[in-house]
Protein backbone atom coordinates (compact mmCIF):
# COMPACT_ATOMS: atom_id res chain seq x y z
CA UNK A 1 0.00 0.00 0.00
CA UNK A 2 1.70 3.18 -0.71
CA UNK A 3 -0.76 5.39 0.96
CA UNK A 4 0.48 5.67 4.60
CA UNK A 5 -0.58 7.05 7.91
CA UNK A 6 -0.81 11.30 8.55
CA UNK A 7 -0.54 11.68 4.47
CA UNK A 8 -2.86 14.10 3.11
CA UNK A 9 -5.10 12.51 0.33
CA UNK A 10 -7.79 13.61 -2.31
CA UNK A 11 -10.53 11.69 -3.07
CA UNK A 12 -11.38 11.13 -6.50
CA UNK A 13 -14.21 9.32 -6.27
CA UNK A 14 -17.57 8.60 -4.59
CA UNK A 15 -19.86 10.88 -2.83
CA UNK A 16 -16.72 13.09 -1.30
CA UNK A 17 -15.00 13.67 -4.59
CA UNK A 18 -12.88 16.59 -4.41
CA UNK A 19 -12.84 16.22 -0.58
CA UNK A 20 -9.20 16.18 1.27
CA UNK A 21 -7.92 14.99 4.28
CA UNK A 22 -5.57 13.62 6.79
CA UNK A 23 -4.87 10.03 7.09
CA UNK A 24 -5.53 9.27 10.49
CA UNK A 25 -5.51 4.65 9.85
CA UNK A 26 -4.76 2.62 7.63
CA UNK A 27 -6.51 -0.58 6.75
CA UNK A 28 -3.73 -3.32 5.23
CA UNK A 29 -5.60 -6.24 5.01
CA UNK A 30 -8.71 -4.57 3.38
CA UNK A 31 -7.33 -2.08 1.01
CA UNK A 32 -9.13 0.74 2.74
CA UNK A 33 -7.90 4.04 4.89
CA UNK A 34 -9.84 6.05 7.31
CA UNK A 35 -10.15 9.72 5.92
CA UNK A 36 -10.36 12.72 8.24
CA UNK A 37 -14.31 14.10 7.50
CA UNK A 38 -14.88 12.01 4.63
CA UNK A 39 -17.29 9.26 3.87
CA UNK A 40 -19.19 10.18 6.82
CA UNK A 41 -21.90 7.82 8.15
CA UNK A 42 -24.92 8.10 10.93
CA UNK A 43 -24.94 5.38 13.58
CA UNK A 44 -27.95 4.45 15.66
CA UNK A 45 -26.64 3.31 19.63
CA UNK A 46 -27.88 1.95 22.53
CA UNK A 47 -26.94 3.04 25.79
CA UNK A 48 -23.94 1.27 27.42
CA UNK A 49 -23.57 2.26 30.71
CA UNK A 50 -21.90 5.43 31.61
CA UNK A 51 -19.31 5.19 28.58
CA UNK A 52 -21.23 5.45 25.85
CA UNK A 53 -23.39 8.40 24.28
CA UNK A 54 -26.93 7.19 22.87
CA UNK A 55 -28.19 8.19 20.04
CA UNK A 56 -27.68 8.97 16.69
CA UNK A 57 -23.73 9.48 16.11
CA UNK A 58 -21.90 10.44 13.04
CA UNK A 59 -18.20 9.18 12.47
CA UNK A 60 -15.89 8.32 9.46
CA UNK A 61 -15.88 4.91 7.65
CA UNK A 62 -13.33 3.41 5.82
CA UNK A 63 -13.10 4.44 1.77
CA UNK A 64 -11.16 2.22 -0.28
CA UNK A 65 -7.56 2.97 -1.41
CA UNK A 66 -8.28 3.07 -5.03
CA UNK A 67 -10.64 5.92 -4.35
CA UNK A 68 -8.37 8.21 -2.70
CA UNK A 69 -4.81 9.70 -4.55
CA UNK A 70 -2.27 11.37 -2.25
CA UNK A 71 -1.38 14.75 -2.54
CA UNK A 72 2.36 15.38 -3.17
CA UNK A 73 3.61 17.63 -0.18
CA UNK A 74 6.22 19.88 -2.66
CA UNK A 75 3.86 20.25 -6.07
CA UNK A 76 0.57 20.08 -4.19
CA UNK A 77 -0.67 18.37 -6.61
CA UNK A 78 -2.66 14.75 -6.39
CA UNK A 79 -0.37 12.20 -7.76
CA UNK A 80 0.77 8.82 -8.29
CA UNK A 81 3.32 7.05 -6.37
CA UNK A 82 6.17 5.42 -7.44
CA UNK A 83 8.98 3.54 -5.44
CA UNK A 84 12.87 4.15 -5.77
CA UNK A 85 15.83 2.87 -3.99
CA UNK A 86 18.08 5.51 -2.49
CA UNK A 87 21.71 5.12 -1.86
CA UNK A 88 21.50 3.78 1.52
CA UNK A 89 19.50 0.79 0.49
CA UNK A 90 16.35 2.01 1.82
CA UNK A 91 12.79 2.78 -0.62
CA UNK A 92 11.22 5.71 -0.83
CA UNK A 93 7.73 7.19 -2.42
CA UNK A 94 8.53 9.30 -5.16
CA UNK A 95 6.08 11.79 -6.40
CA UNK A 96 4.88 10.19 -10.40
CA UNK A 97 4.71 14.02 -11.68
CA UNK A 98 8.02 15.85 -9.69
CA UNK A 99 10.15 13.30 -8.70
CA UNK A 100 10.47 14.63 -5.55
CA UNK A 101 10.85 12.52 -2.67
CA UNK A 102 7.59 11.87 -0.27
CA UNK A 103 8.62 11.53 3.41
Amino acid sequence: MKIKKDDIVVVIAGKDKGKKGKVHQSLHGEQRVMVEGVNMVKRHTKPRGTVRQAGIIEREAPINISNVMLQCPKCNRPTRVSSRTMEDGKKARVCCQCHEVIS
